[in-house]
């Protein structure tokens, strides 16, 4: 199985010799690198690799916990720092304070 391309996530990329190249950026890439410098791998709902300082919306109605207001689609998030775990962006957010957000809710701006 030829993997996406680790820049732009790319499913059209093919194998030459023993390099995977992809025909959308021209990132060369050889089977055995590992991607990211083994660093964490974030996407968000569409599968965009998110990274430390990107800017999100929030793509459904999310209920904050402990509270009783809502998170409501289209919401801005900016500048967000990637965490391990279940809730692996970190974000404050206008209105809310500090808050921790799943990545399969959200959608780079």
């Amino acid at each position: 199985m030829i993997p996406n391309c680790p820049k732009c996530n790319s499913e059209y990329t093919y194998e030459d010799g023993n390099l995977f190249i992809c025909p959308e950026c021209a990132h060369e890439w050889s089977g055995d690198e590992q991607t990211e410098e083994d660093g964490l791998i974030v996407k968000d709902a569409y599968g965009n690799i998110l990274q430390d300082g990107d800017t999100l919306t929030i793509i459904k109605d999310l209920k904050v916990k402990g509270s009783s207001s809502t998170l409501k689609i289209g919401t801005k998030v900016k500048n967000i720092r990637l965490v391990e775990g279940d809730h692996n962006i970190d974000c404050k957010i206008d209105g809310f304070g500090a808050m921790k957000l799943k990545s399969e809710f959200v959608k780079k701006a």
